[in-house]
């Protein structure tokens, strides 16, 4: 049976864990704790295989985090992908240097596609993720604020021709709502693009996860998880368990 990888998220604003709703810290931003490292120490002694790090405060350009990332990447033996704010080149380099196993990019791949093409050509396309946020099937970028008119399907099949690996689908509608994954989402571009997808948002449940699973065949072969694990709504070692093995105890 194929397994299915579970990636707790820990998103950092001003040093802290925070959870945001529909990714809008303006919005909805609720503090989870101080110390981003020993939330990261925590996932990883609950038996997580991977961390998804998002860095709110990096969509302004700022790098004030990054010494906090390190640590946290030193912190555990596992991989650690990185979210915000990916402008260059030399930004993905940076992030890489400090030992982040991927780097998660979005806005870029509109706005400048070619120093994106660099990005790829450059880091190597199995350290680069394209995350597709999406609201009412139409992709937003710049901190989901921005409505570009294009089709999250039509801009996978034009990035998995540029070589694209994989991507993170987000239905921003149900990002922190705790709504419910949109699957049709995810599977309609797993199945479009024949490159992995992790999905990411609205996840509440075992039963959800299972449903997540059945669909690694397809394609969606990981799954972001936030707002469902801080709010302790799994036994997190059952998760781990359920989603890599399919047996309930």
């Amino acid at each position: 049976m194929n397994s299915l990888l579970v990636i707790p998220s820990i998103d950092i604003k001003a040093g802290k864990t925070v959870r945001v709703v529909q990714g809008i810290p303006e919005l909805n931003c609720t503090e989870y704790g101080n110390d981003p490292v020993e939330m990261a120490k925590i996932w990883r002694a609950e038996n997580a295989k991977m961390l998804h790090i998002v860095d709110f405060d990096a969509i302004d350009d700022s790098k004030v985090n990054l010494p906090i990332i390190k640590k946290m990447v030193e912190s555990v033996i596992i991989p650690v992908e990185y979210a915000g704010g990916i402008r260059s080149v030399d930004d993905a380099k940076r992030l890489l240097d400090i030992g982040v196993c991927r780097v998660v990019i979005s806005s870029l791949v509109i706005s400048r596609p070619d120093e994106f093409r660099r990005v790829l050509d450059t880091v190597g396309h199995n350290k680069v993720a394209v995350a597709i946020d999406v609201i009412d099937n139409e992709v937003v970028i710049r901190h989901r604020k921005i409505k570009t008119g294009i089709a999250p399907v039509a801009l996978a099949v034009n990035l998995k021709d540029m070589g694209v690996e994989r991507f993170i689908i987000t239905d921003v509608n149900r990002n922190g709502m705790l709504l419910g994954p949109n699957l049709g989402l995810s599977l309609g571009i797993a199945q479009a693009t024949q490159r992995k997808v992790t999905h990411s948002g609205g996840v509440r449940n075992k039963d959800e996860l299972m449903d997540i699973k059945s669909l690694s065949l397809s394609g969606i072969d990981s799954v972001i998880i936030g707002r469902a694990l801080y709010e302790n709504r799994f036994a997190c070692q059952k998760l781990w368990r359920v989603a890599e093995s399919g047996i309930f105890n």
